[in-house]
């Protein structure tokens, strides 16, 4: 992709093809059937060229054969599958390439599916533009190869404030009643007026914050190719939902913050090239969207304490990042150190999602260059992986995310949570709701605590396990799905507690009543439950009435 094919007339007719054929995640999976469709996916393609050789050649199942499958057209065929576009215009805009024994997709064009980031429900439905994925393409990717919607771009999609709607915030009694109350506690959606996209690559990120309403979006990156695919994916997703005052995206090109210098936005967003590679070595490709040039978690701390000086005041930086644990040290506090050390007062939010070894890192990064163990170039790469991480004393790898708020409502809270369980449905408002209300628990006295009414989270399941002809449980487990799955182990005091949190006592009011069916002290019972409270507030099981 080059800034030569970015041609608005071409892409008019790509894209209005594309419309006529029913070119979308979901009519494709309809097309092929869930399991051909889950194997493509996967990247075996096999089931899905079955199905559609049984097919008639619609321009439906020709788009999918070559865009998808990797198939070879001819002119005639192409013609039913792009009529408006036709041959000579793919090549042009750079969509296929003409060989010997016919056409061929040059990039990849990916039609992807996230929550619809305005709060209603139902998807917000791209097409994506990128190089060509592992499975069609022939051969080794290239140095400045740009990747389209992968796993890690999803992941932080689903972070975001907006990222489809709250579903989780009534209480059991709520729920119970109708929902009526659930309507009624719903926090409103803020969208951010300006938000920057850091490390845009295809830009796919930026394209959803416009589609939220964002009425800034600026998006950077420091390959050229990548801001090609990016206004190439722009000018491409042209959707009639948005609003008509909307502005194009600014695209620019830098390294980091460079290209905004003294400017500052409501919200940033990061899923930049936080790979940790080993320098020094010309035997590794080193790949832009991957490998940001420096050493370590070098460039995930740039991101993390310089990021802040880039927020407006309330403003929010949400990024991806790897880090480093090394011998006797601790990773997350490496982190935590990191921002304390901007100058901003921050409160943040630091989620490990899973720690791994340095063989496991290695192997995971070299695979994804498309070299297998048993050559003599993954065992070199291996030494040379191992032996940087050795330079270091690394022991180990975080990877997560990291949530910054320039807020000092808690004095500049810094939490961090080492969680492996899954991410619930629609997680991202439920995430900020979560970091909002968690922080101004922190802010609050005990005394506060204790004269505040909780309301349980209707998502919040109790499991108690007994032995047979025994009245009294063994164990008493609480469960919430969203935004993160979380177990917490209580007692029947904690248990009991959470029970009577609907909204209509204070936590005061039932540490009394508590105290006195159980015919214990009042005030260590209430010293006991306060952090408790605090704790499940973040974990999303607890909000306050007024919260």
């Amino acid at each position: 992709m080059h800034a030569a094919y970015l041609e608005p007339i071409l892409i008019d007719q790509l894209r209005a093809d594309l419309d006529q054929a029913g070119y979308d995640a979901g009519m494709i999976r309809a097309r092929l059937g869930a399991e051909a469709d889950d194997a493509r996916l996967r990247g075996n393609l096999v089931p899905a060229r079955q199905v559609l050789a049984a097919s008639s050649r619609t321009a439906h199942a020709l788009q999918i054969s070559l865009l998808l499958l990797g198939t070879t057209l001819t002119k005639e065929q192409l013609a039913t599958a792009f009529p408006r576009l036709g041959a000579a215009g793919a090549v042009q805009l750079g969509l296929i390439e003409s060989r010997d024994d016919g056409y061929r997709a040059a990039i990849s064009l990916n039609p992807v599916a996230f929550p619809h980031p305005n709060g209603a429900g139902g998807e917000l439905r791209l097409r994506i533009a990128s190089d060509l994925d592992d499975h069609l393409r022939q051969g080794v990717a290239r140095a400045d190869h740009v990747m389209g919607v992968g796993g890690a771009t999803r992941s932080l999609i689903a972070q975001l404030p907006f990222a489809g709607i709250d579903e989780r915030s009534g209480s059991e009694n709520d729920a119970a009643a109708g929902g009526a109350g659930t309507e009624a506690v719903t926090p409103v959606r803020a969208i951010p007026a300006s938000a920057l996209d850091l490390g845009t690559g295809c830009g796919v990120l930026a394209l959803y914050c416009l589609a939220a309403g964002v009425s800034c979006v600026v998006a950077s990156d420091i390959s050229e190719r990548a801001l090609a695919f990016a206004r190439f994916n722009e000018l491409l997703n042209a959707w009639p939902e948005l609003p008509e005052a909307r502005t194009p995206i600014d695209f620019r090109r830098g390294s980091l913050f460079e290209p905004v210098t003294g400017e500052r936005f409501e919200l940033i967003l990061s899923n930049p090239p936080f790979v940790i590679t080993p320098r020094g070595d010309d035997r590794i490709t080193r790949y832009d969207y991957r490998d940001g040039g420096l050493a370590g978690d070098e460039l995930a701390r740039i991101v993390i304490s310089h990021g802040p000086g880039y927020l407006a005041d309330g403003g929010t930086l949400l990024c991806l990042a790897n880090w480093e644990y090394p011998w006797g040290g601790n990773g997350l506090e490496r982190v935590r150190d990191w921002i304390a050390a901007a100058p901003q007062l921050l409160s943040a939010w630091i989620i490990e999602r899973d720690r791994v070894t340095p063989v496991q890192y290695a192997e995971t990064w070299i695979r994804d260059a498309r070299t297998l163990p048993g050559s003599p170039e993954f065992d070199g790469l291996m030494e040379s992986w191992l032996q940087d991480f050795d330079s270091r004393r690394t022991v180990s790898i975080g990877l997560g995310s990291v949530r910054l708020r320039m807020d000092d409502t808690a004095g500049g809270k810094i939490r961090s949570d080492e969680v492996t369980g899954a991410f619930g449905d629609n997680p991202g408002p439920i995430l900020d709701r979560c970091f909002r209300n968690g922080l101004q628990v922190e802010a609050m006295s005990g005394s506060a605590v204790l004269d505040t009414r909780w309301i349980r989270d209707r998502a919040v399941r109790e499991v108690r396990e007994h032995a047979p002809g025994i009245e009294n449980p063994s164990a008493i487990a609480l469960h919430v799905g969203s935004p993160i799955a979380r177990v917490v182990h209580a007692d029947t005091l904690l248990a009991a507690t959470i029970g009577a949190c609907d909204g209509e006592l204070t936590l005061r009011q039932i540490c009394g009543a508590l105290a006195q069916l159980l015919d214990v002290e009042v005030d260590a019972l209430a010293e006991a439950l306060i952090p408790e409270v605090r704790e499940l507030v973040w974990l999303g099981m607890l909000r306050g009435a007024e919260l």
